[in-house]
């Protein structure tokens, strides 16, 4: 049975704002460096009003870990839906407007409410790595509501933020589409999203992932985490356990895949790291797209490698429009 779409996400919906700054003044903040702290709108307040003089390089653009993945996906020519939850505010109505113009189809029987819509702040070192402040805001009641199970049940993929672990309907929600997809013969993936989520939610993301999910994507940091094993070999050995094939990325070394039955070594792309926001997330939208398309591992991780180089180079978390279709006709020509 051909599928109508190709990937079904959920994730947080977020607005992030990016902010270059020094070392030096996350430890003035008191910002634990290169991962996503949730803090509420109070603190992420007063910590815009300490960066104030940084906001000239600031930019606005629609966030959210899964959802960079569906419009990378979808800008390479994936049909995809995505699913998250945001407030009928001037943030809330950019980023709806924001994915649909990225050709992702937003479920209509999502009504925004009354609130706040989330905001992360990504704050970018001069070593590229990137720390994250993130106040959920209306993203935390994320529910099985915002599901629209007809259109997961006609994706070949579902594909879910390890990020919902930290919210109680948000993590429901996720268990609710991996089994929606497990009954309508969809394809699961999960991101375990965050070396944080790994290290302070990993009861969580083991009910998320259930009896296994079809693909797992992670860094090495989150795979060592998350098997707690001290070494590549061992974590990739350890995450059978909880899925049938997997992509653990790993820096400028490129990254590891597992098939099934056999596993490949990915390599890197040498670049000049500019900010590392949204490597990962481009990792798996242009893996995703290339099995989408009927590509074997090996291709799709080489694809994935030289997509998220392209990321890391470059201010933001995305790519343009034009820079997927380039890439794309380069490496597959």
């Amino acid at each position: 049975m051909s599928k109508q779409y190709h990937i079904y996400g959920i994730g947080a919906a977020l607005v992030d704002t990016e902010i270059t700054l020094t070392d030096a003044d996350l430890i003035a903040m008191n910002v634990d460096k290169g991962v996503m702290t949730l803090v509420d709108e109070a603190r992420q307040r007063e910590l815009i009003s300490y960066l104030a003089d940084h906001l000239v390089a600031s930019h606005k653009a629609s966030g959210g870990s899964a959802a960079n993945t569906i419009i990378a996906a979808s800008y390479f020519g994936c049909k995809n839906v995505y699913s998250c939850k945001v407030a009928d505010d001037e943030n809330g109505r950019f980023y709806i407007a924001d994915i649909k113009a990225a050709g992702v189809t937003y479920p209509a029987h999502i009504n925004p409410p009354a609130g706040t819509t989330g905001k992360c702040l990504v704050m970018i070192t001069p070593d590229a790595e990137r720390t994250m402040n993130t106040f959920l805001g209306i993203s935390e009641t994320l529910s099985e509501d915002e599901l629209d199970v007809d259109a997961i049940a006609q994706s070949q993929f579902a594909y879910i933020e390890g990020y919902l672990v930290t919210s109680p309907t948000g993590r429901a929600a996720a268990v609710a589409l991996r089994k929606h997809a497990e009954a309508n013969n969809t394809r699961t993936a999960l991101s375990l999203s965050d070396p944080a989520m790994v290290q302070f939610f990993r009861d969580g993301l083991v009910e998320m992932i259930g009896d296994g999910v079809d693909i797992l994507f992670c860094n090495s940091d989150e795979a060592m985490s998350f098997t707690q094993t001290y070494s590549l070999q061992d974590a990739a050995e350890a995450l059978k356990k909880h899925c049938k094939q997997f992509a653990i990325t790993c820096g400028s070394d490129g990254a590891l895949v597992f098939d099934g039955n056999t596993q490949f070594k990915i390599a890197g792309n040498k670049v000049t790291a500019v900010d590392t926001n949204g490597a990962g997330d481009m990792f798996a939208g242009a893996f995703l797209y290339a099995l989408t398309q009927g590509h074997n591992f090996q291709t799709a991780g080489d694809f994935a490698s030289l997509a998220a180089s392209k990321v890391v180079a470059q201010f933001g978390p995305r790519l343009k429009a034009e820079q997927h279709a380039e890439l794309k006709e380069a490496f597959f020509r």
